[in-house]
């Protein structure tokens, strides 16, 4: 199977060397989302919940620009600094997954790029179009 770069304006562009994600079939590898706002590439705010919420904003555009959405997503990897925090990520997921949800792992971590107090990467698988 030959490996399909996904890339989208409607999310953060790559600050390393690495993709946006990656597809091999019907599975996409979605590199980790930090809160940045795709068109200015700064930090949303220092505010939490809004980080979270661009998290997910932008994770959003990358599985569409897969084919998919995040209710594809079948692993979801969450990074913070502060698993005090994990409450709030609770709460702000839901209304972004319908059930059933996906498999989870969540652990606090010392530092994350640019300062973010959250990450998320993961797996989703999109619908085979044969």
């Amino acid at each position: 199977m030959s490996k399909v770069i996904i890339r989208t304006e409607a999310a953060p562009a790559a600050i390393g060397t690495y993709s946006q994600a990656v597809k091999i079939g019907t599975t996409v590898y979605l590199s980790g989302q930090i809160p940045l706002v795709p068109a200015t590439m700064q930090m949303v705010s220092e505010d939490f919940a809004e980080q979270t919420h661009q998290v997910f904003k932008n994770l959003t555009a990358v599985c569409e620009a897969a084919g998919g959405n995040l209710n594809n997503m079948v692993k979801v990897n969450i990074f913070l600094t502060d698993l005090g925090q994990f409450a709030t990520v609770n709460q702000i997921m839901s209304e972004y997954f319908a059930e059933p949800y996906p498999a989870r792992a969540a652990v606090q971590v010392s530092a994350l790029p640019r300062g973010a107090q959250i990450e998320i990467d993961g797996v989703m698988e999109v619908p085979s179009t044969h």
